[in-house]
Formats: structure tokens, sequence, C-alpha cells
């Protein structure tokens, strides 16, 4: 992911492009299933006992909400068969919810951004059972989670270039607002 801007104290990722954002809206959110699916399996396998970390909140639904894209995603990390599906609005009934910019909940998620930074910085908010949202950071947190591995992985040393490429990338491309990602 791109770095982070720090302004004092404060942490601000950096923002997928409006025009990005906007050119995804019309596509179809099935062909991500298997994808999200793909991933979630990868990780488990990479991080085995992930789910088991959350403990009493290892059935919870979260819902995970990056600001800059134009859909969402519903976790339910239950161990042995967690999930993951992409929605266009998050449904009612979720334990907790986390929104804020894609490259926040990566960071966190990846152990390059601390989640409490983002947190009091107001760029990551949290709604619903904060305990629960809390075990799940702590969860993700000590997995240190390689997002460009899981999605990449299966492609061998490949996979491993087309990874670094795409992160040297996204630090080129043009923010929101015409300000850089980093």
């Amino acid at each position: 992911m791109p770095e982070p801007e720090t302004t004092g104290s404060r942490v601000t990722p950096p923002r997928l492009p409006q025009w990005l954002s906007r050119a995804m809206e019309p596509l179809p959110l099935a062909p991500l299933q298997p994808v999200l699916a793909l991933m979630l399996a990868r990780i488990g396998r990479a991080h085995p006992d992930l789910y088991d970390r959350l403990g009493e909140h290892a059935e919870k639904r979260f819902g995970l909400d990056p600001t800059d894209l134009p859909f969402s995603f519903v976790l339910e990390p239950r161990p042995g068969r967690p999930l993951v599906r992409a929605v266009r609005v998050l449904p009612g009934g979720l334990d907790a919810s986390i929104r804020g910019p894609l490259a926040g909940l990566i960071g966190m998620a990846e152990g390059t951004l601390d989640g409490d930074a983002l947190f009091f910085s107001r760029v990551l908010w949290v709604e619903g059972d904060v305990a629960a949202s809390l075990a799940l950071r702590n969860a993700i947190d000590d997995a240190r989670i390689d997002f460009g591995k899981v999605l990449l992985g299966g492609l061998g040393p490949v996979g491993a270039r087309l990874a670094e490429v795409a992160r040297a990338r996204m630090r080129t491309l043009p923010g929101v607002g015409g300000q850089p990602w980093n």
C-alpha cells in the first residue's frame, strides 16, 4: 500500500482516486465473491489460529466499509467456516462496522499502520460492538497479513513481483483532489 501522510500526530492514508471509484460503481459484485473466498481461504491457511484469537467474538458479523470504494464487505470470521462477501450497502444487524479509506483498512490489517492512531485521528470509524472490533483488530494485527501475497501468492515469484509493481504503481497514482498518494 502507499505510504500514509503524517500531519503532526495525524495519520492520513491515501484514498483511491475518485475516477477509479466511479469507474467501479456499475461493475457487478458477483465476480468478486470467488476472489474474496479464495483470499479468505489463503489467509486461513497462512494464519490458522487467526479466527480462534477472536474468542467470544468469533461468531460476530462485521461490516468493513472502505469509504473510497463503491461497495463494502461483510465478514463472518467463524473458525473453520469464515465467510466474506461484497455488498453495495452494509446490511442491518451487524455486530460492528469499521469504516475508513481502503489504504487505512489494509494498512491496519498488514500492520503497516497503527489502528489506534487511525481511530484517534478519525480516519477509521467504529460503530457497534467496540470490544468485538478491537478483538478483530488485535487478531488481524497479530497475523500481519500481506494482502499482495494473499491475492497473488498462487502465482509464485511472478505473483510476488506483480504485488511489488502494484504497490509501486499505487504510490504514483494521484489521490482525491489532485493530492499525491505518497
